[in-house]
């Protein structure tokens, strides 16, 4: 159901936080209490601390499934509130949830090293829908770079996500600067929004649906994702789903080890972070055509044969029989 909320934290600080309205709220205690299991993703979110306070008090297991750790965002105050809650409100919640799933190792080791959960965490990576999310041939890339106004000779660099700090914009923002040869395509919202940044390379897209973005996937030359205290964002999944190399920070990258160098990275949050991933970029864009489509199939198998949407599927199912019905 649609929630109406209040999310003026987001737009004011940055930091995703919507306040349901009390009927909304109201309406989902009498869910819970109607429900077998109780699923929540992420534990730190209002209505997911009442759905899980009613949980408990009404007798229903609960799987939380975690995807970020901890964010440093520059503000210090939010730093240090994510800080604490992760260490007292995360390590309570997550410690007593009949079942806590991470998405990505990084969380997860994060968490390991102060929660004390009531079950052994189970990692189970994000599952993407093959049928939606595939590459196209050589061929059928030309035709959709064309639809966009993308020459052969074009670097086409794509970002999806919200516009807000922990994703990286300040980072973006220099390196439209740093490529302007390259055609940027933002996908997604925020308070931090790049239209304003007046880039003649750049351009915005605002509320896609899902099969409006795979063409974007499957168009691009590298999906650019300078993001913090993420977990592994499932756009970077779909990307790779649809044969796109993607670019992020080693914090990210650590999320999947098994990727190897299928996944780019470089460091984030040193002085030359946007020339650093400039330079990678630019000497990704510089090699053999030959070289490059041959990383994309390599990655679009990876994408295939590691994120099963059917294979998460029938895990989860199997979690959820486990709760509901106990030894």
């Amino acid at each position: 159901m649609a929630a109406p909320a209040w999310n003026a934290c987001e737009r004011h600080l940055g930091f995703p936080y919507p306040l349901w309205a009390p009927p909304a709220l109201v309406a989902l205690v009498r869910a819970v209490r109607k429900s077998d299991v109780v699923h929540l993703h992420d534990y730190l979110y209002l209505p997911n601390l009442v759905a899980f306070v009613t949980a408990r008090l009404s007798g229903r297991p609960v799987i939380i499934t975690q995807h970020i750790g901890m964010v440093p965002y520059r503000n210090s105050v939010l730093r240090a509130l994510l800080y604490g809650a992760n260490r007292v409100l995360g390590a309570i919640v997550l410690g007593s949830a009949t079942q806590t799933v991470f998405v990505s190792e990084t969380a997860l080791r994060y968490f390991q090293r102060f929660v004390r959960f009531r079950n052994p965490p189970l990692l189970v990576p994000n599952g993407v829908d093959a049928s939606l999310f595939s590459p196209v041939d050589p061929a059928h890339r030309r035709v959709l770079r064309a639809r966009l106004g993308v020459g052969p000779q074009t670097a086409l660099l794509l970002f999806v996500g919200r516009f807000v700090e922990k994703k990286g914009l300040p980072v973006l923002r220099e390196l439209t600067e740093r490529l302007p040869q390259a055609r940027w395509i933002f996908v997604g919202w925020g308070p931090l929004d790049p239209q304003i940044w007046s880039r003649p390379n750049l351009s915005v897209e605002h509320d896609l649906t899902k099969e409006q973005l795979v063409p974007l996937y499957q168009a691009a030359d590298l999906l650019v994702l300078p993001s913090v205290g993420e977990g592994f964002p499932l756009v970077v999944q779909e990307a790779m789903a649809c044969g796109t190399p993607a670019i992020v920070g080693e914090e990210t990258a650590a999320g999947c080890p098994g990727a190897g160098d299928l996944l780019l990275h470089d460091r984030l949050g040193v002085p030359d972070t946007a020339a650093r991933w400039a330079a990678r970029i630019e000497e990704l864009l510089a090699l053999p055509e030959t070289t490059i489509e041959a990383l994309r199939m390599s990655v679009a198998e990876f994408a295939s044969t590691s994120w099963s949407w059917e294979k998460c599927a029938r895990r989860y199912a199997e979690i959820f029989r486990a709760c509901a019905n106990p030894p």
